[in-house]
């Protein structure tokens, strides 16, 4: 498929996703606007790495069967334990996708199944350019198959299950936050 028709696509959906999806506070719903007045402001590049300006990623809290654990990256650039997810590819269709695809490649995991809709979005400061920029975040949920094993990718330092109550020190606020939407979405 070309490169300008799955752009378009992605970015279709990402105006879609972003224009129904309904926050849960207010805080939630001026980022929602936030989002698609970045994608108006940059129809060609607001998704990805590329746009200076910051760009739309897609991450998963990825849940196991019994919604007790969340499995979490010790990221190998942040040196924090994050969710997984990142970077729109030019092959994905939907954000959706996008987040799924992150969290399979990134925890080893087949067969993870994707909760409808995202439940988070955040907007944190990264260095993906020397001047710095910002990652406008659709987070999702995940479910792991019951016996799922995981694999560290060549992004993390580690990759653990960890209760969902009690977190690891280095996870922010945006990830507890996350978690606990993560779970009241419920498996």
């Amino acid at each position: 498929m070309h490169a300008a028709v799955t752009s378009g696509a992605l970015h279709g959906d990402a105006v879609r996703v972003l224009s129904s999806w309904q926050a849960p506070d207010p805080g939630q719903d001026g980022l929602r606007l936030e989002f698609l007045r970045h994608l108006e402001e940059h129809p060609a590049d607001g998704l990805w790495r590329e746009c200076a300006d910051g760009h739309i990623t897609a991450s998963t809290a990825v849940l196991d069967a019994s919604g007790t654990r969340v499995l979490l990256t010790l990221h190998s650039k942040v040196k924090a334990w994050l969710q997984l997810g990142g970077h729109c590819e030019r092959g994905d269709l939907a954000l959706a996708g996008a987040a799924l695809r992150e969290a399979t490649e990134e925890s080893g995991i087949a067969g993870l199944r994707l909760v409808p809709g995202p439940v988070q979005l955040d907007r944190h400061e990264v260095h993906c350019h020397p001047q710095g920029t910002w990652h406008l975040d659709v987070q999702y949920v995940a479910v792991a198959p019951p016996g799922a094993r995981h694999a560290i990718s060549d992004e993390s330092d580690d990759l653990r299950w960890f209760p969902v109550d009690d977190l690891p020190d280095s996870a922010d606020a945006a990830v507890r936050r996350l978690v606990a939407r993560a779970v009241a979405a419920g498996v």
